[in-house]
């Protein structure tokens, strides 16, 4: 391949553009490559944050969604609309993320085009096509024809090898979020302006121990939900706890969580924090309990223990390493294990010092790397 090689990155979603930015900092800075960005606009309000605080501006907004849109008729647009973007840019490569609609389709608008796909975070394996659902199945699809793999860690690398994906195309790079989380703690550092935003709530709940929530799973929509409102209900009639919960647009989590929960003192709903704030939470939080990805990874890079509100994970790294607790949706269990970790310094200690084993904020540059190598061939 001759010149520099022609990059589209695709995302749309919050936690896609927050592991995508460091990688497209880095191919924007590289000379080796021509770096072109489409935004789908999956989630909105929450991916404009993200590219604000990023300094990204995307070549291509395709802004997809509409109200009430079902799976099916998300998938039909995010398919015709990212391959008209591909017939465009003509690629030499297409790069997407982790396992959300957007990442399924910009891969499959892809090989329809016979454009080769580097999937960054791949070979995350829960084992179970219904959780988390859909992403399992959207990252399997992906992991089928992707040409390059950047598995965060030694586990994903060898799910995909147990799927018979070719050992030469997958590597070890750790993930992106780790560089994502670096660049804004430091930004952070040097403007502390950026997430003053929760300094009302932080002298509201002095001499309280803050314990931050994140709950929008689509396989906890309904019982798991109310479970989990029903533990931080137990949780926030403690004196000294203070529950911090950035709360999902989602109607359906919307519903739960404010029925439940609102007006309780020791309770803050909020709504979702930009990154800076988001970065903010996890700093002064002393434990996390979720139902996310993305804060699996985050929250040990700052040394805080993460107990995880579903029956399984595709991060079963965190679980080994003793990062992460799987602990379910059931109230008395999260409850349990929550006031066990608050109770007893020993068992926090063990999660808190215990080793991240996703990454060490070199991502990116790696991927880059392999990237350029993989281009001369």
């Amino acid at each position: 391949m001759t010149g520099p090689t022609r990059i589209l990155t695709v995302f749309g979603t919050r936690p896609e553009a927050i592991k995508l930015f460091p990688l497209v900092h880095a191919l924007e800075a590289d000379p080796r490559f021509v770096s072109r960005v489409c935004a789908s606009g999956q989630h909105r309000d929450m991916l404009d944050q993200v590219l604000e605080i990023a300094g990204l501006s995307p070549d291509h907004d395709l802004d997809v969604m509409l109200p009430d849109q079902t799976l099916d008729m998300l998938t039909a647009r995010l398919l015709t609309g990212l391959g008209k973007v591909m017939d465009e840019e003509q690629p030499d490569w297409v790069v997407v993320q982790g396992d959300t609609a957007t990442a399924m389709c910009g891969a499959l608008a892809a090989y329809y085009r016979k454009i080769p796909v580097a999937h960054v975070e791949a070979g995350l394996r829960s084992g179970n096509i219904h959780h988390p659902w859909p992403e399992e199945v959207n990252r399997k699809v992906i992991g089928s024809f992707a040409a390059l793999h950047f598995a965060p860690t030694e586990t994903a690398a060898a799910a995909l090898l147990r799927e018979n994906v070719a050992p030469e195309t997958v590597h070890v790079t750790g993930n992106t979020v780790i560089d994502a989380l670096r660049w804004i703690t430091r930004r952070i550092g040097e403007q502390p302006e950026l997430a003053e935003g929760l300094a009302g709530l932080e002298a509201r709940f002095a001499g309280k121990r803050i314990v931050g929530v994140t709950s929008h799973r689509r396989e906890n929509f309904g019982g798991g939900l109310e479970a989990i409102a029903e533990a931080i209900r137990r949780l926030a009639a403690r004196d000294d706890l203070a529950l911090i919960f950035p709360v999902h647009p989602n109607p359906n989590v919307r519903k739960v969580m404010e029925g439940a929960l609102s007006g309780l003192p020791n309770v803050a709903l909020l709504e979702p924090l930009d990154y800076p704030h988001f970065a903010r939470l996890l700093d002064i939080c002393c434990l996390m309990l979720t139902d996310s990805g993305g804060v699996q990874e985050e929250a040990p890079a700052l040394g805080k223990p993460v107990l995880v509100m579903r029956e399984t994970t595709e991060r079963p790294e965190g679980v080994e390493a003793g990062t992460a607790r799987l602990v379910g949706t059931d109230a008395d269990r999260i409850v349990a294990e929550a006031i066990r970790l608050l109770d007893d310094p020993a068992a926090y200690a063990a999660m808190a010092r215990a080793h991240n084993p996703f990454g060490d904020g070199h991502s990116a540059q790696r991927i880059c790397d392999l990237l350029a190598i993989n281009s001369a061939k």
